[in-house]
């Protein structure tokens, strides 16, 4: 095939996967403890991931992404949520080559349970 011919069709990702993929990576990411439900917001009600902690909007192309967390005491807030932010936008460039619009991380608790020795 040369490079002036193009495959016909075209590729749909649905929400879901990109909410996986955030969800995935952002429990993945050292510190964080778990996702906590998302604040309820009318244009949220049904749309997947919205219980999940994990908000996804595609506008033009662009993938916009709010995680909300609770993390493990003794961490650094701040270093976790870069964390957070350059691996799940690296996550969805890498697996749906989606580009980001914005990773924003709300910081909703942190756990201060006694460690399970």
């Amino acid at each position: 095939m040369s490079d002036q011919t193009r495959p016909p069709g075209k590729t749909t990702i649905a929400p879901v996967v990109l909410t996986q993929i955030a969800k995935l990576t952002t429990l993945g990411v050292p510190g964080v403890n778990r996702l906590t439900v998302a604040p309820p917001d009318v244009n949220h009600l049904f749309k997947p991931g919205a219980s999940e902690g994990v908000k996804i909007n595609v506008e033009n192309d662009m993938v916009y992404v709010d995680l909300y967390v609770i993390l493990n005491r003794d961490e650094n807030v701040r270093e976790v949520s870069h964390a957070i932010q350059s691996k799940v936008a690296r996550a969805i460039v890498d697996m749906v080559g989606m580009e980001i619009g914005k990773v924003n991380v709300h910081v909703e608790d942190i756990d201060y349970s006694e460690p399970v020795e």
